[in-house]
């Protein structure tokens, strides 16, 4: 069984499947050794749990119509919305998060934290603010996308 074939053809049908809805996009598709698969779905709005019961629904039908793990192929699938705690992805996710905190991680060791400001098709601008309360200072950070390592939405309570 070729997973690299097995991810292709279940991300075709996912993007199919969203295509009618412009605000919905896939992020990634894993599979597993055990057929367990597993694929994130994103929206501009946030993913509404009916929306990704829907994909689910429409993918689990889909994988059985194929025979996609042979006729007699236990497979499990789980469809959710990226969490927190998995990096951003795509630009269109940097857009989705424009304004809000985050961490970025480079290829160098070098981690930044601040509010995400600019995005561009070659990178970010993250604000920082440094200093006390009474001596704060705005610093505007650059970083290009070939830098990041991982970018993270940060949790601020």
């Amino acid at each position: 069984m070729d997973r690299n074939k097995i991810t292709e053809d279940i991300t075709g049908w996912v993007n199919s499947e969203l295509a009618e809805t412009s605000d919905y996009f896939l992020v990634e598709v894993k599979v597993s050794p055990k057929n367990e698969v597993k694929v994130f779905v994103d929206g501009d709005q946030g993913a509404s749990i009916d929306r990704l019961a829907s994909v689910n629904r429409f993918l689990h039908k889909k994988i059985e119509s194929e025979s996609l793990f042979g006729p007699d192929g236990n497979f499990s699938i789980e469809v959710s919305s990226p969490g927190l705690d998995e990096p951003l992805k795509m630009l269109r996710q940097y857009r989705k998060n424009l304004h809000r905190p985050v961490e970025v991680l480079r290829h160098d060791g070098i981690k930044s934290e601040g509010v995400l400001q600019e995005i561009s098709e070659t990178g970010i601008k993250l604000e920082q603010k440094l200093g006390n309360k009474k001596e704060k200072q705005i610093k505007i950070i650059e970083i290009p996308f070939d830098q990041i390592k991982y970018t993270k939405v940060s949790v601020v309570f």
